[in-house]
């Protein structure tokens, strides 16, 4: 008996492999790309509210980058303040979602004034290092810290 290679069998029918729009299986041998786990964004959020002692707004945003050391820099005066920091998400809408949560979540805990979120950006890291290269956009967070505007 002679034993060839897969392929037509002796009827001449060719046999054929199905392929199908994304079932979310995996077929044998195949790989798949996994979605990258998480990237960098540098987040600038602003917040805004009645006036509050200057002592007290620097003291909430102290409190606030020592409990979450990811903070790069505060500027502030006593109706306002911006907050810049780097945000490790999946994609820019995870990264819009926290920043957004930031303020309020972390109101009572840091001691911040009852301000309101009134600005958000929220972009990746090669758009922040493309602006710096151009001479555009934001200067890099130095001093990191908290400071008076």
């Amino acid at each position: 008996m002679k034993r060839g290679r897969p392929g037509p069998s002796s009827r001449g029918t060719a046999e054929r492999t199905l392929v199908s729009v994304d079932s979310g299986e995996q077929v044998a041998g195949e790989r798949r790309e996994e979605p990258p786990a998480s990237r960098l964004w540098h987040v600038t959020l602003s917040v805004s509210g009645p006036r509050a002692p200057l002592p007290e707004v620097r003291r909430g945003l102290e409190q606030l980058a020592h409990d979450h050391p990811f903070l790069l820099t505060s500027r502030y005066a006593s109706d306002h303040a911006e907050i810049r920091y780097w945000e490790e998400a999946r994609d820019l809408h995870d990264a819009a979602a926290i920043a957004l949560r930031l303020w309020g979540e972390h109101r009572a805990s840091a001691g911040l004034p009852p301000w309101e979120t009134v600005g958000l950006e929220v972009i990746d890291r090669e758009t922040y290092h493309q602006r710096l290269a151009e001479g555009y956009g934001p200067a890099p967070a130095v001093p990191v810290g908290v400071h008076p505007f």
